[in-house]
């Protein structure tokens, strides 16, 4: 037991380092290849920050524990709306743009009622999980079509200092940094969700609770760090859009990748509770956010909020199997 709780904390800590060099890596190579900033930032820095959930579902399903695999990317969500977002807007108001009021919440909506119906018969299909790729490529598609080049160029600057740096430095070392990254990235994965498993078993749960709670919150440290600096400079669109982003992200490009290479089970309560809690979410930030004209904002007592719900929500689930 102690083995495995070495084991989740070394593949947290490992996840969240290996993950920021991943990112630092791949984007200063595509820096060196001449790639544009659009793709830098959405392709490399957009899918880094959300490499932690990809790489740890795809195990956890490759390797039967379907538990973790959905638990994970459903458990993201909910720690991006209801902890990380809500954090962010204690720490200071976030402005919401209309262009998020009008497409980016519901576009996110919408995706969160085609989850719920995919599980509806308690499983995920490789068709499913292609239909959710193809959503996801469709979204993409229109988001570079309809020019939200600064958006995505803001996701480049989440890293601040550190990208010009990693721009400037020679290509050899950036390779390192991306193969480096990208190893113990896997690496990290399979210790965490071996840990995950081992602990579940021990405590008589699920692997599923561990994966919406332990795991959900480990592999969200990318988005918090970002979220949080960027609220601290004022930059709303990239604390706010980082979330959005991510949400997406992980229920079509995850959750779809994850059951297109290996059908799941979905368990008993990932409906009606963990998918239920997250529409709920997404549904009341565009509540909070909405204005009828101009910008919203979503405040402090909001964000509180937002908080309570996230800590109210973890201690039902860690009553509903006896934990706590």
């Amino acid at each position: 037991m102690l083995l495995a709780v070495l084991a989740l904390i070394c593949g947290l800590l490992i996840l969240v380092i290996s993950a920021h060099y991943f990112v630092v890596g791949a984007a200063a190579s595509a820096h060196h290849f001449g790639m544009p900033p659009l793709l830098i930032g959405m392709v490399v820095v957009g899918f880094g920050t959300s490499a932690p959930e990809l790489v740890v579902s795809l195990l956890a399903a490759l390797e039967g524990n379907p538990g973790i695999a959905l638990g994970n990317a459903y458990g993201s969500n909910i720690v991006n709306i209801a902890l990380i977002l809500g954090l962010t807007c204690i720490l200071r108001p976030i402005k919401v743009p209309r262009v998020v009021q009008r497409r980016e919440l519901p576009i996110l909506l919408v995706v969160t009622v085609l989850a719920a119906w995919q599980a509806w018969d308690a499983a995920l299909s490789r068709m499913e999980g292609v239909v959710l790729l193809l959503v996801f490529t469709g979204i993409m598609t229109m988001s570079i079509r309809e020019g939200l080049q600064t958006k995505f160029q803001a996701l480049e600057h989440t890293l601040g200092q550190e990208m010009d740096t990693a721009g400037s430095a020679p290509l050899s070392r950036a390779i390192v940094q991306l193969v480096a990254g990208l190893l113990f990235l896997v690496l990290s994965s399979r210790l965490l969700v071996w840990g995950a498993v081992v602990i579940a078993q021990n405590f008589g749960v699920s692997d599923l609770v561990i994966g919406l709670t332990i795991v959900a919150v480990g592999t969200s440290l990318p988005e918090l760090a970002s979220s949080l600096a960027a609220a601290r400079k004022g930059e709303h669109d990239l604390a706010l859009g980082n979330i959005l982003g991510s949400n997406l992200f992980n229920t079509l490009a995850v959750v779809g990748l994850a059951s297109t290479l290996s059908p799941m089970a979905v368990e008993q309560g990932v409906l009606g509770r963990d998918i239920l809690c997250m529409a709920t979410l997404t549904a009341a930030l565009w509540l909070m956010g909405w204005a009828k004209s101009g910008q919203g904002r979503i405040n402090r007592f909001e964000g509180a909020l937002l908080l309570a719900v996230y800590l109210g929500y973890t201690l039902f689930l860690l009553r509903s199997v006896g934990v706590v």
